[in-house]
């Protein structure tokens, strides 16, 4: 009879093993995009992640009776979000398993058991720290190439998953659209009135308005005012800004990055988007050294991709319904086409956010990628 153990990822070879295992299970698999090594090894480091502040995270690695990996997970508890939403949740992060429902039991029974020695009374996920981390369990289109903001997984997860006795708590969906060669007449109507009646007007950011005019910094509050009431949100604090701004504004083509000011110089909206790196990450296997810092530089620089990543689109609540969506594709339609991306496609939106979704029509959108959070009671 097989024996499934369950560890803790404390000691190097362990913390290795649990960075390293979805290079195994996803070796063959053409649609996985990695994360790099370096940046999961930093969200278990207070050093270098400031959500550590008010979270706690606790990453598992089960192995075989041979002592080989089978599946990770980590245990996230958020308490800032559990007190603005009262709730007492623990999340569940970074889980990967091998087609075995022992194994994928194993994981989630220690981070439901670790969530229970804290207090906690319910569990979902895959969720992360914080919003902009990744999150949400794919559960179609396993077919589609993955990103570099969002979570790829076999079809055999969700089937786990519902067999464990976990719930649908909310789902996610992605936006594709072609990039037009012209502006849709209805985006061009509308960017002139907004302009002309509401004294609305793009403003494209340097570098300089980054590091001296705290430019940075008022795109982040930006979004954590527009963000705010969408499920499992919690502000960022003023280290996380901090660490988002230096790690990377420098890395986004500040004509992708179209910011909307009013007539007092407020910036009250704005749309972060980059040419998709998922084949430069690919190329990397999860490492920077020694050759992946190439890929993506080669992929930023130089070689740019047929689909643009439609990473953060916010505006601020009292401006929703003026025509800021509008401005966003006025400027950006023209940018996309002078660099040939072909495709565009949104992060992950929650399905019930008609208004965000509501905005692409004039596009002719497809809706791809559903992804899921589960929940559970302890």
């Amino acid at each position: 009879m097989k024996t499934i153990s369950i560890k803790k990822a404390e000691t190097k070879r362990e913390m290795d093993d649990f960075v390293r295992f979805t290079n195994w299970l996803y070796a063959d698999c053409p649609y996985y995009v990695p994360d790099l090594e370096m940046d999961i090894r930093n969200t278990f480091d207070p050093r270098k992640n400031a959500g550590l502040e008010f979270s706690e995270i606790q990453p598992f690695i089960a192995y075989n009776d041979e002592g080989k990996p089978v599946g990770r997970i980590a245990g996230i508890i958020n308490h800032r979000a559990n007190k603005k939403w009262q709730t007492k949740n623990v999340r569940f992060g970074f889980i990967d398993f091998i087609d075995d429902l022992e194994v994928s039991a194993t994981l989630l029974k220690a981070v439901e058991q670790w969530g229970k020695e804290h207090g906690m009374d319910s569990i979902q996920g895959p969720m992360g720290i914080f919003d902009f981390d990744k999150e949400g369990m794919l559960i179609e289109d396993f077919d589609k190439l993955g990103s570099m903001i969002t979570i790829y997984n076999y079809p055999y997860y969700p089937k786990h998953m519902e067999a464990l006795g976990y719930e649908k708590e909310v789902d996610w969906v992605q936006i594709c659209i072609e990039v037009p060669k012209e502006i849709p007449p209805k985006y061009a109507r509308v960017t002139k009135l907004s302009k002309e009646m509401f004294g609305l007007h793009v403003k494209k950011l340097t570098n300089d308005d980054v590091a001296n005019y705290g430019y940075g910094r008022k795109v982040f509050e930006l979004l954590n005012t527009a963000y705010a009431p969408l499920f499992g949100y919690t502000e960022l604090s003023d280290k996380q800004v901090d660490m988002y701004v230096k790690r990377y504004f420098p890395l986004i083509d500040k004509q992708m990055l179209p910011v909307i000011q009013n007539e007092n110089e407020e910036v009250i909206g704005v749309a972060i988007t980059m040419g998709s790196l998922s084949h430069a990450l690919q190329k990397t296997k999860g490492k920077l050294f020694p050759l992946g810092w190439y890929h993506l530089i080669r992929s930023l620089k130089w070689k740019k991709e047929e689909k643009v990543e439609l990473l953060l689109i916010a505006v601020r609540p009292d401006y929703q319904g003026f025509g800021v969506n509008a401005l966003f594709f006025d400027d950006l339609i023209p940018v996309y086409n002078e660099r040939h991306f072909k495709w565009a496609e949104t992060g992950p939106q929650l399905e019930d956010n008609v208004k965000e979704l509501t905005q692409w029509k004039p596009l002719h959108p497809t809706l791809t990628k559903r992804r899921r959070c589960y929940k559970k009671k302890l």
